[in-house]
């Protein structure tokens, strides 16, 4: 498979793109949920999800506007280890990520469940900076970017798919960047 997607650019930037505005971060305040069908809900403080076990990975990171960028360093907690936690119930098909600011975007538990998707909070050695989704952030590298949630506070498994924000605009609900599913029709 050709590593840059169809109709993509590659660059070395870092490009800043989002709905909103970028949110305030209070390490003393925030959580993360994670609820829905599941045998155990979870609640979260920041550094109780620091203290997970840490996965680092390197992936490419491809935005429905055209750019691509290569081997991006991420840290974070692997997605599945996520759901381990919270042992999804049978019936479980999918997920709802939900973000301050309201954003929402939702993946097949399937997806979601592949090594290279993280619950990322740090980029390249740092801590991943608000303007790029920090605290964290969802990174699922067979996707389009819009599908990579900044400001992750909420995991929510359901037995059905529920568009999320941009997907209720347009926007396609596979976004595939081989296939370049950008848009639904």
């Amino acid at each position: 498979m050709q590593r840059l997607p169809p109709n993509q650019r590659l660059t070395p930037d870092f490009p800043i793109l989002h709905f909103g505005n970028v949110p305030e971060f209070d390490r003393g305040t925030w959580d993360i949920r994670v609820e829905g069908f599941v045998k155990n809900p979870i609640k979260m403080t920041y550094d109780e999800l620091l203290s997970l076990k840490k996965t680092e990975s390197i992936s490419d990171f491809h935005c429905v506007t055209g750019w691509s960028r290569f081997d991006n360093k991420w840290e974070g907690v692997r997605f599945s280890a996520i759901a381990e936690l919270a042992m999804p119930k049978e019936n479980t098909r999918f997920v709802t990520i939900e973000c301050d600011g309201g954003y929402t975007t939702s993946l097949p538990v399937s997806e979601l469940m592949e090594p290279d998707v993280l619950l990322a909070y740090a980029f390249n050695g740092e801590p991943l900076e608000s303007a790029h989704g920090g605290p964290l952030r969802l990174v699922v590298p067979k996707k389009y970017a819009y599908k990579c949630a900044k400001w992750v506070r909420r995991v929510v498994f359901t037995e059905e798919q529920e568009l999320g924000f941009w997907e209720q605009r347009g926007y396609s609900n596979t976004a595939d960047p081989w296939k370049e599913e950008r848009y639904s029709y």
